[in-house]
């Protein structure tokens, strides 16, 4: 039920907004709106302002929503009205009320992050795990509870680092821009100031996933190899172990940190393996075998219980000007980011299994509400920005489509003629069509493995 909830509320917000963007920009210019609505299909509810000839109105299909203009194109305009026409505007004003949409969805995505910004958001400390064997970062010299003060691409300044997840998203950027990064060390004991290159650009990363972040070699926040909540009947419950072991080794392998613990039993045979755990300070040795579990396809050790105490946190907070500030510079990484994807699938070096759909929008609006309402703030964010990048893509049914009409308008000094703006709608049709296929069947894929 909260999955179904947060993705209604989710859609109704973005395409709210969505469609209240061209709503406000076309009564600024002088057009008459005839129809504002929210969803498709026969209206569950219809509503008229007092003094407005605008109907407001709910759809019983909530995938999508629109406003009516009057437009001499779609119906006969009285001609002491004309001049309230959409199509008798200027060039301008008709381009400025189609970009609205998706700007007012890129500003919601500002206003979020901002939001979040002003009020703080608990994140973990950059205090990094043990690193994956081989990595970039063990090649680098790191070996696990350094903390991370300061970060910088090639050429940059260097910049404070906030919170792991600070730090994940300069590493995503950077291995997708082809990016070195200077990582400065905090004080840790032995390595206070010590200065770190990661050589990102080396990685030829298409995309941002679970094995990109291998290659690097940081996988997580640093946290106690601890046993939190064990599943009934799993391997763990079999073996012996309890919610607040400390595993100290496996084999003769020393624990380092909860991410390592993890690596082990994820790589490890399906086998007995001798634990060594710390219980109310004693210690205790275990026969622990880890039970092959369907992973995204493939057959993954897993032993049933929750592998890492929580991770150290640490409040992120800005005030108002530069939280404003950030939210707009994290509004331009995400489109730039999701620009990048898009551009590397149209050329195949991304796969289309990147693209998701209405299942997958579903699945995480459901999952981020129940964590709480600045992970769902976050979540709505990222999809805001999604669909205003979406709708600016040059495609003839989208808004990009009706601004690359504009622009060959104001270049030529004549309108796309009907015969091929008919064409062009067709071509537009299918090939959304065929992303929307595509996206549905990523999310059947992910969802049933």
């Amino acid at each position: 039920m909260l999955t179904l909830v947060s993705f209604v509320v989710t859609l109704g917000i973005l395409i709210a907004v969505h469609e209240y963007g061209h709503y406000r920009v076309a009564v600024a210019c002088g057009i008459k709106v005839l129809k504002f609505s929210i969803g498709f299909g026969k209206p569950i509810y219809s509503w008229k302002l007092k003094n407005k000839s605008t109907e407001f109105s709910i759809g019983m299909l909530p995938l999508g929503g629109y406003v009516k203009m009057l437009d001499e194109r779609e119906a006969p305009v009285d001609p002491g009205e004309r001049h309230l026409a959409f199509n008798t505007q200027p060039l301008k004003s008709r381009a400025a009320v189609v970009a609205a949409g998706p700007a007012a969805n890129l500003l919601l995505a500002v206003l979020l992050y901002a939001i979040l910004n002003w009020s703080g958001l608990q994140e973990p400390k950059a205090v990094l795990a043990s690193p994956v064997a081989g990595s970039l970062a063990e090649k680098a010299g790191l070996r696990g509870q350094e903390t991370v003060a300061q970060a910088a691409f090639d050429g940059d300044e260097l910049q404070d680092v906030r919170s792991f997840e600070d730090l994940r998203w300069r590493l995503t950027q950077g291995a997708l821009d082809g990016r070195d990064l200077t990582l400065v060390l905090g004080a840790d004991g032995a390595s206070a100031g010590r200065t770190v290159l990661l050589p990102l650009s080396t990685l030829g990363a298409p995309e941002a996933d679970a094995q990109l972040f291998r290659r690097i070699g940081i996988l997580g926040p640093w946290t106690r190899p601890e046993i939190g909540d064990v599943m009934p009947g799993g391997a763990a419950e079999k073996s012996g172990l309890r919610a607040g072991d400390v595993v100290l080794r496996i084999g003769d392998t020393a624990i380092m940190d909860g991410p390592h613990l993890r690596e082990l039993i994820r790589t490890s045979a399906a086998a007995p393996q001798s634990w060594q755990v710390r219980r109310a300070g004693q210690l205790l040795e275990l026969k622990v075998t880890p039970e092959p579990k369907p992973v995204n396809g493939s057959m993954v050790p897993r032993i049933d219980a929750y592998v890492g105490a929580p991770a150290e946190l640490v409040t992120v907070r800005y005030g108002f000007v530069e939280g404003l500030w950030q939210g707009a510079v994290r509004t331009w990484q995400v489109s730039a980011l999701t620009l990048r994807m898009m551009g590397k699938m149209l050329t195949g070096q991304a796969s289309l299994k990147n693209l998701s759909g209405p299942l997958t929008i579903a699945d995480y609006a459901g999952k981020s509400a129940s964590l709480g309402l600045s992970y769902y703030l976050t979540f709505l964010a990222l999809v805001s920005v999604s669909l205003g990048v979406l709708n600016l893509l040059p495609l003839p049914v989208l808004d990009g489509g009706h601004l690359m009409y504009y622009l060959w308008e104001g270049i030529t000094g004549r309108g796309v003629s009907d015969a091929w703006m008919d064409r062009l709608q067709r071509g537009g049709v299918a090939i959304l069509l065929g992303m929307m296929c595509v996206a549905l069947f990523n999310d059947v894929t992910r969802l049933l493995g």
